[in-house]
């Protein structure tokens, strides 16, 4: 399916003319891209930028100048502050997570706080004021998590899926995007890439290492398509390509030494999208697959239309997924990140060359 016909597919369905949509976690990198979407496509009434860091809310005013915007501090840990966020709210996309791997080990409790209780205020507050839709954002490492991260994903996808049964019959519609590593994001293993090949040598944990991938401006189609289809407790997992990371050394660091520094606490070589045991409430469309609800009591719609069932056994993983980025398309994926970083990224040009391995320690 083309992007073009994509767009016109969320266009149609998703409505946001007129509406009052909030983003949580508004000021990262998915807020950012969400927001140039909406403001280029529709009309809403408001845009409510919702975060805890007045520094970037600050640049974001300066980027973008549309008078339906609005930019409430706050932290998904206050209830209270996100009840009042929420008033007249129609539509909410949930972005806001403690994300880094590391950081999330070190620090459980804070996690926990943000990516589990946050999730529950968020339900919360939705239903207690009458939001017509909630899109939560998830990640890969939800499934079969190996780390807090994934296991505070987790819970939060079971969280959303089950807010629809508090929610009743006619309330609030809550469901969850779930999507592999986003290209270029704050966070991604580009900007650290290109940082190091400065100097000649890049780390790499291990060689072996596979990732979905998705582009930030994939992954805000995605949701918004997403949020005009859903009718509450789905997981939506897009198809999309995986990567190796001996190919992404590769495109953006030719002839470079790699360092080979063995894998972190709560990392796994191969991701997945879907599992086994996910596969059984599972069905599959044309360009993504839709993880339907087990105890759906809030509805009487338990099959998703169209939908084919997955054979047995079936799982969505990065090793064995049937589409791969080869290295002209993860070159023609990095290059604007490259060109963003300045005149030092720029300078090192993606000429081709093996990259050599060392083992560190």
């Amino acid at each position: 399916m083309t992007r073009r016909r994509q767009n016109r597919q969320a266009d149609a369905g998703a409505d946001f003319n007129g509406k009052t949509i909030l983003v949580t976690g508004g000021t990262g990198s998915f807020g950012h891209q969400l927001t140039q979407v909406i403001l280029d496509r529709f009309r809403p009434h408001k845009l409510i930028i919702f975060s805890r860091d007045e520094l970037k809310q600050s640049e974001m005013q300066r980027q973008f100048h549309d008078p339906c915007l609005r930019y409430f501090l706050g932290d998904v840990r206050d209830l209270d502050r996100l009840r009042r966020a929420m008033h007249g709210v129609d539509v909410v996309a949930h972005a806001a997570a403690l994300k880094q791997v590391p950081a999330c080990e070190y620090n459980p409790f804070e996690a926990v706080k943000t990516n589990i209780l946050g999730a529950q205020h968020v339900i919360d507050a939705a239903i207690d004021c009458g939001v017509k839709k909630v899109m939560a954002i998830s990640t890969d490492k939800a499934v079969n998590p190996v780390n807090l991260y994934g296991a505070t994903k987790l819970c939060a996808e079971k969280m959303f899926v089950q807010g629809n049964a508090y929610a009743g019959l006619g309330g609030t519609k809550f469901a969850c995007c779930r999507y592999g590593n986003v290209v270029g994001s704050r966070g991604s293993v580009i900007p650290l890439f290109l940082e190091q090949r400065v100097n000649g040598t890049v780390t790499v944990t291990d060689k072996r290492m596979t990732r979905f991938w998705i582009t930030l401006e994939q992954g805000v189609e995605f949701v918004i398509r997403c949020l005009s289809v859903m009718r509450g407790g789905e997981i939506f997992v897009p198809k999309i390509p995986s990567m190796r990371i001996m190919d992404l050394v590769e495109t953006v660091a030719p002839k470079c030494r790699v360092t080979l520094t063995g894998i972190r606490p709560g990392e796994k070589v191969h991701e997945v999208l879907l599992s086994e045991d996910e596969a059984h409430q599972a069905v599959e469309c044309e360009d993504m697959y839709v993880i339907q609800p087990l105890y759906a009591t809030w509805t009487a719609k338990t099959t998703w239309p169209g939908g084919q069932p997955l054979p047995d056994g079936f799982r969505f993983a990065s090793d064995t997924n049937g589409r791969w980025l080869s290295v002209p398309e993860l070159r023609r994926l990095v290059e604007p990140h490259a060109h963003a970083r300045g005149s030092t990224a720029r300078s090192q040009r993606f000429s081709p060359g093996k990259p050599r391995v060392s083992v560190s320690g």
